[in-house]
């Protein structure tokens, strides 16, 4: 079974990037991507802290992941 990264980007371009760069790193020591978070060994939220809008979606994000993840545990 391989590991399986969902990644979530919020902000600018350079935001973009840099979630790209980090999918290569991964790619490295045998993550693929997923577009399916429930399928996610790992789950990436990258934003910049700088631009609040950005960073307040990101903290709502955490708080629906966190819901999602422990309805699936519970599932289990």
């Amino acid at each position: 079974m391989s590991k399986k990264i969902f990644i979530k980007t919020f902000g600018c371009q350079m935001n973009e990037y840099d979630s790209n760069r980090i999918l290569d790193l991964v790619k490295q020591i045998g993550y693929e991507k997923t577009n399916i978070k429930t399928d996610a060994n790992c789950y990436l939220l990258n934003t910049c802290h700088i631009r609040d809008k950005a960073k307040e979606k990101v903290y709502h994000e955490i708080g629906r992941v966190k819901k999602e993840f422990k309805k699936l545990q519970n599932q289990s």
